[in-house]
């Protein structure tokens, strides 16, 4: 009799475990995606919003690879939208996506997030975000309790404004010393936004200590620096989507 309650209490054991096991990995499948709120570029007139390519090619990268994701921003509900083109195939994959387009369609506020909950987070660009990401405490304290958790802060283009303020519980801004990349200087002049957008996003990096990288105008440039992933433009979504991938497929 003790030998088949060892057995059962043994199979109980193992499959708790690997429930378990199994809720854990489920968990840790999770991605927030962190869309702007903000739809004007200063006081020019012009609609802004969240960059759709930025949103869709990593999505697909990510999606195609089974993670889940969730959409944030700052006022949560729907957020405006830039760069709509569905003649890129992969943003009409995105937006015909019943799933996905109702997720971002009703993005949650800060306020519903449980940094636990995300493996990664990931700042969609559009110029909007220049308004409305860098000085968002919420939005800094989730990146920051997931990255302290061991999860990945990744942006695109004008994404990494929401990396400007994170701190960390040892008091330094989470750019400092790594190797960073975003919209250039040399891209907003070529924009005509320099006197728009409300500052430099290379400047106000690299005066947060990061080690700003770049190449040339709309060149794909991704770098990862301590599971900090960030790419220049929206010619790099994908590639900060693959890179996301390989870090966390580590």
């Amino acid at each position: 009799m003790k030998k088949i309650a060892f057995l059962i209490l043994a199979i109980f054991t193992i499959g708790f475990v690997q429930a378990q096991t199994k809720k854990s990995k489920d968990m840790k499948k999770k991605i927030l995606f962190v869309v702007t709120s903000h739809d004007q570029k200063g006081d020019t007139g012009e609609k802004t919003g969240y960059y759709l390519g930025e949103v869709s090619h990593p999505w697909e990268v990510l999606h195609n690879a089974d993670f889940e994701i969730d959409f944030v921003s700052p006022k949560g509900g729907t957020p405006p939208v830039d760069g709509f083109d569905l003649k890129d195939p992969v943003n009409k994959k995105f937006w015909e996506n019943k799933t996905y387009k109702n997720k971002i369609d009703h993005s949650l506020k800060p306020s519903q997030i449980n940094p636990d909950d995300y493996s990664a987070i990931f700042y969609a660009g559009g110029h909007g975000a220049m308004w409305d990401f860098a000085d968002n405490s919420e939005l800094a304290a989730i990146a920051s309790k997931i990255y302290e958790n061991g999860g990945i802060v990744a942006g695109v283009c004008h994404g990494p404004a929401g990396l400007v303020n994170i701190k960390l519980n040892n008091g330094k801004y989470l750019v400092d010393g790594k190797k960073i990349s975003a919209f250039t200087n040399e891209e907003e002049s070529e924009v005509k936004l320099t006197n728009v957008v409300p500052f430099l996003l290379e400047d106000q990096l690299k005066e947060r200590g990061a080690e700003f990288e770049k190449s040339g105008l709309w060149q794909n440039h991704v770098v990862t620096d301590q599971k900090v992933i960030t790419g220049q433009n929206p010619q790099s979504a994908k590639s900060v989507g693959e890179a996301i991938l390989k870090e966390l497929n580590k």
